[in-house]
């Protein structure tokens, strides 16, 4: 650990300040604009922004909340002492908590010592990075959770990995991106989160979980597997007949668990797949749609545009 990044991190911000010297209670202001305490990514995250972190309020005790957004509790030094649900939990040095939309939690006030770094992602980045994770691995069930479970279970993952040097040197670069952004910190840091995902499912044996898995939460991971895999020319019968169900029983059970239609799913996948490879390529369009599983050209400009608010041929301009 860097000792300048610890020391600066150890410093007293303007709100502990007040805190310690009025002795205030959380300002719930600062973090929601609701009745009830739920903190708000808008709070925190800028529109193009998926992805950001701040120390968590030392020296106060947090009422219970929740957030609308999956936020991530990493110490960086000292302890974390919290209620997550019904359940205490304490976090040392280095381990790390997953803290879905859903779940409520209360803390207890830090001391200076203790550093805790809060990385606040909105949820669709999860989307983004979904596809390169596996089905059977407590990480992507839990994103599967949080992303497409509209019973709004509260469930959280918890890592002792603090003895895992991979996974502490990305945290600490993506920290050190985070709080003192480049040109490129945008790009490393999805590309850090990515990697650390990957290195969490390595390392899954030193996780504990509240999720479970339902048979219908199931059917939603094979059924986006499926589409990752077969976006060109996925069909909802083929899926069904993989599956062994009637199409409409899947159908329905797609709907229900994400609502969304198995059509907009794999229309998202395909315009995201698209999108990739107008960025990264110098295919022709013509070619890309056809790549994407599309045939007429102008319907593809028409959904593209719905999605991103350009054409394609816009977004080659720009870039």
């Amino acid at each position: 650990m860097p000792l300048d990044l610890l020391q600066e991190l150890m410093e007293i911000t303007d709100e502990e300040k007040l805190i310690m010297e009025q002795k205030k209670e959380v300002k719930k202001e600062l973090y929601t604009s609701q009745a009830k305490f739920i903190i708000e990514s808008e709070k925190f995250l800028s529109k193009e922004k998926m992805i950001m972190v701040r120390k968590h309020t030392r020296f106060v005790d947090f009422p219970k909340h929740r957030h609308d957004y999956i936020e991530i509790n990493y110490v960086y030094n000292g302890f974390f002492h919290q209620k997550v649900g019904s359940e205490a939990l304490t976090l040392k040095k280095g381990e790390l908590l997953f803290l879905n939309q859903h779940i409520e939690h209360e803390i207890a006030a830090c001391d200076q010592q203790d550093i805790i770094i809060n990385f606040i992602i909105h949820p669709d980045f999860f989307k983004f990075i979904f596809s390169y994770l596996t089905s059977e691995n407590m990480v992507s069930e839990f994103l599967i959770n949080s992303l497409y479970n509209h019973t709004q279970n509260g469930q959280y993952l918890f890592f002792a990995v603090s003895e895992v040097m991979e996974i502490q040197e990305l945290l600490e670069k993506m920290i050190i991106e985070l709080l003192k952004p480049g040109m490129l910190s945008d790009s490393a840091v999805k590309l850090y989160m990515g990697l650390l995902m990957i290195e969490l499912i390595k390392h899954s044996d030193k996780a504990s979980s509240r999720i479970d898995i339902t048979g219908r939460q199931q059917l939603v991971v094979e059924s986006l597997n499926y589409i990752d895999e077969h976006y060109q020319q996925a069909s909802l019968f083929e899926l069904a007949e993989m599956l062994n169900e009637p199409h409409y029983s899947v159908s329905k059970k797609i709907k229900q668990a994400t609502n969304h239609t198995f059509k907009e799913l794999l229309q998202d996948k395909r315009l995201n797949k698209a999108r990739e490879l107008l960025e990264t390529t110098d295919l022709p369009i013509a070619a890309v749609v056809e790549l994407v599983g599309y045939e007429n050209i102008s319907y593809f400009y028409r959904i593209f545009k719905s999605k991103y608010g350009y054409t394609p041929k816009q977004l080659r301009e720009h870039m």
